[in-house]
């Protein structure tokens, strides 16, 4: 299952890496068009915006999975592991909660656009709100994998148990390590 979820989200990278090759590529070109040779890619704008809107979803999937959104944890690093796990699962319910909603809308919206186009390439407007399906039904997966873990019992893993101050002071320790190193070699 692993080597799936991996493979998933490799996919993903390379969605994201292209989308953001592709809109420097019509943007670059519609402007170098526009100024060189008064011409232009008609479907340039339409285009680049449906691939920042998919790097963007993409890119919040991808930054879920590697634990790089922002978080508070002034509270709860003062609370005992019992209030840890607490607040934990607190928050997952509700990132599972938010993730049901955006589902639910997404849904909505492609169905009530799914007949309309797009003026200049003639897709549908569902394709815009689909990006809000992969993203929220992705993160719903992985959010259910973290809540059973913490309902369950077992230990929490390191990403839930400790405080910013101490990645902080582990990537700080790494970097100087790296930094005495680097200077012995030379």
């Amino acid at each position: 299952m692993k080597r799936v979820v991996d493979s998933y989200f490799r996919l993903l990278k390379l969605a994201v890496v292209l989308s953001l090759a592709g809109m420097v590529v019509l943007v670059f070109g519609n402007v170098v068009l526009r100024y060189a040779f008064n011409s232009g890619i008609t479907m340039a704008e339409e285009v680049s915006r449906l691939l920042f809107l998919y790097c963007t979803f993409l890119g919040a999937t991808i930054a879920m999975r590697e634990r790089l959104h922002l978080g508070v944890d002034s509270l709860t690093r003062r609370l005992p592991a019992s209030g840890k796990r607490l607040c934990l699962v607190l928050s997952l319910a509700l990132m599972l909660f938010c993730c049901v909603l955006v589902v639910q809308g997404s849904w909505a919206q492609v169905l009530i656009n799914a007949g309309v186009k797009m003026p200049v390439t003639g897709l549908s407007v569902a394709v815009v709100y689909a990006a809000g399906l992969i993203f929220s039904a992705s993160t719903a997966l992985m959010v259910l994998h973290d809540l059973a873990i913490a309902v369950s019992g077992r230990d929490l893993p390191d990403w839930a148990s400790s405080s910013a101050e101490q990645v902080i002071s582990d990537d700080a320790d790494k970097a100087s390590a790296e930094l005495i190193l680097a200077r012995r070699s030379t």
